[in-house]
């Protein structure tokens, strides 16, 4: 993993993370990871402008154990290339309750089952300007 790399951030059950950034003017995709390590990521936020087959769709998955488990799919494609966004993360025991920019959620469960995450990389064609958890 590249990009922007935050280890042993504490992370925990009924915190919310928010999110202030910018796609690149050119961006295909930028991701947002949540977890305890690169290597287990329990919430993978993927909005892909034209990336990896996909086109203005945002993909939802987790990575356990070197794999990747089921993707997911929902809510509606609120970014634009060039234009800040904000994306609010309010966790739970059972899910991660993500606000996009224009008030859709994407609701996806918890799949890991911890009260508390530390590591948070974010990459690809995005410059994240604001963190904070609250």
């Amino acid at each position: 993993m590249s990009g922007v790399v935050i280890k042993n951030m504490s992370f925990k059950v009924g915190q919310t993370l928010t999110l202030t950034g910018v796609p690149n003017s050119d961006a295909a995709h930028f991701v947002i990871n949540v977890g305890n390590s690169e290597n287990d990521i329990a919430l993978h936020v993927n909005p892909r402008f034209a990336a990896h087959g996909d086109t203005r769709v945002v993909v939802c998955n987790s990575y356990q154990g070197g794999n990747w488990c089921e993707e997911q799919r929902e809510g509606g494609f609120p970014f634009n290339q060039g234009e800040e966004f904000k994306i609010n993360i309010t966790f739970t025991k059972e899910q991660f309750l993500v606000a996009l920019p224009d008030g859709s959620e994407i609701h996806f469960p918890n799949r890991q089952g911890d009260e508390k995450y530390k590591y948070f990389n974010f990459d690809s064609d995005v410059r994240i300007t604001g963190i904070e958890i609250k």
